[in-house]
């Protein structure tokens, strides 16, 4: 073996004594167009490698979340060698929004307003496209290795897309809703739905405001119309380009994981994954389970990315 000598033991030091997560992360906003619309992103980039390519992470907030609350699962994928784009949904967190009339057509005025905290699956899912478009663009990323990571109503979000785009390798979908086929759906709800839809498509009602409604805990008004055309537990067994690792919290309160992450996981291809927490409850995966729930993510996204 030749002598490093002083000047390069010295050198290489610091690469010695200094652990792989404690390796410096950037962090830059960057703006990513969706139909028009400027989506707010987070970039978060690791230690910069001369020639290499970085595998990439796309993350997205659940319902009524934003990408702030993102930057703790961000910043450790980003030094496990990932480069990170969250991106904050049209209408919510610093993202701009496509604008509507305040009223009902008919009204004789024309005051528009920003359509701001709605719900509306088939946008998202269109606004986690672009961001993946974007991604695909950028330089020191490698294009052949990218994946997407969800939360909550974000988790069925992930699988519709990547259901989608085959350039998805690997998803990670935590505490998910995977959607309502039509055909499962309560008649009233049904009918309700499409009521709503059918009211609104000939201007008898507008769209709700900020906050207008809330869902138990969720801050966030569902447009009723997109959620009929939305059903990612039926887009599971197309994603057979893309490894899919689902983690469940055993006490779920929200929906019956039976039909959302056992059957979605069920129904995928391999290579998949199902991991339950125990002793937890949806929001638990954000408070005790969070350290499990990334190192089980940064995990998958090595195997499956790197």
């Amino acid at each position: 073996m030749a002598k490093i000598g002083l000047f390069g033991l010295l050198m290489w030091l610091p690469e010695l004594i200094m652990p792989a997560a404690w390796a410096q992360v950037t962090e830059r906003a960057v703006a990513v167009y969706s139909e028009g619309v400027r989506l707010h992103g987070s970039v978060f980039s690791p230690p910069a490698v001369e020639g290499k390519h970085h595998p990439a992470i796309v993350m997205s907030h659940g319902w009524g979340g934003t990408a702030a609350l993102l930057r703790p699962q961000a910043e450790e994928f980003a030094r496990a060698g990932f480069f990170v784009l969250a991106i904050d949904y049209r209408g919510w967190g610093d993202s701009d929004a496509r604008w509507v009339r305040g009223e009902p057509s008919g009204v004789d005025n024309n005051e528009r307003r920003p359509l701001r905290e709605v719900v509306d699956p088939i946008d998202q899912a269109t606004d986690l496209m672009n961001a993946v478009h974007w991604v695909m663009g950028e330089p020191g990323v490698d294009p052949a290795r990218v994946g997407l990571w969800g939360t909550s109503f974000s988790g069925g979000l992930a699988v519709y897309v990547a259901a989608r785009e085959p350039r998805i390798k690997a998803v990670v979908s935590q505490v998910a809703w995977f959607g309502q086929p039509i055909a499962g759906m309560p008649a009233a709800a049904l009918a309700l739905s499409r009521a709503d839809a059918t009211r609104r498509a000939r201007g008898e009602i507008g769209y709700p405001g900020p906050s207008e409604r809330v869902i138990g805990n969720l801050r966030g008004a569902p447009i009723s119309e997109g959620f009929l055309r939305y059903a990612p537990i039926d887009d599971v067994p197309h994603m057979k380009h893309s490894a899919l690792l689902i983690i469940d919290a055993e006490r779920e309160e929200l929906f019956n994981i039976r039909d959302h992450g056992q059957l979605a996981h069920e129904r995928a291809a391999q290579p998949k994954k199902y991991v339950l927490i125990p002793g937890i409850a949806h929001y638990g995966i954000y408070g005790d389970a969070r350290p499990q729930a990334t190192d089980l993510a940064i995990q998958w996204f090595t195997q499956h990315l790197k």
